[in-house]
């Protein structure tokens, strides 16, 4: 099992998890938000990445003030930069994003341990999916995401899972 909580396993990775490693150490994101306990989730430390996919990188923050602050003062000068705090899954949430060399970047932060986030929750179970399922399934998974799915609902199309796919994942 790869500990997702630790970058370094991106430095062996495909082409495009070594220039997301070279990019988020470039930014020294991981170590700037420290505090809040950052995991890059997504598609792409799991291998199911489409061209437009972007650096999720999921945070634990008790004051989303002081964190939005944070997240200004760091990454404020990127392009595109985006910051909002508004209700996210019944809970308040701080989401910022911009535009650095290679990838787009989102970073959330709710008040909740990072381990705990849906996010993370999600990509293991994917994650252990595509491991039990091999590559015809990762295959699968990666065209359903070309033609304009979700990640959680190609899982759940292919899974023959009905309902609230997000939901639904996370029984499994």
């Amino acid at each position: 099992m790869i500990n997702f909580k630790n970058i370094e396993y991106l430095k062996s990775g495909n082409d495009k998890q070594q220039i997301a490693y070279n990019e988020l150490i470039e930014l020294n994101i991981f170590k700037n938000l420290e505090i809040y306990n950052p995991i890059l989730t997504g598609t792409i430390p799991i291998e199911i990445d489409i061209e437009e996919s972007d650096l999720d990188i999921i945070c634990e923050c008790k004051n989303h003030d002081v964190f939005a602050e944070k997240l200004r003062q760091l990454y404020g000068d990127k392009k595109g930069f985006k910051l909002h705090i508004k209700t996210f899954q019944g809970l308040k949430s701080t989401i910022a994003s911009f535009r650095a060399k290679y990838f787009k970047i989102e970073v959330f932060g709710q008040n909740i341990l990072t381990e705990k986030q849906n996010a993370y929750r999600h990509m293991l179970i994917e994650y252990k999916l595509l491991k039990e399922n091999g590559i015809k399934f990762k295959n699968e998974i990666i065209k359903l995401k070309k033609d304009g799915l979700k990640t959680e609902a190609a899982f759940a199309k292919l899974l023959g899972i009905k309902g609230n796919p997000y939901n639904e994942l996370l029984k499994l």
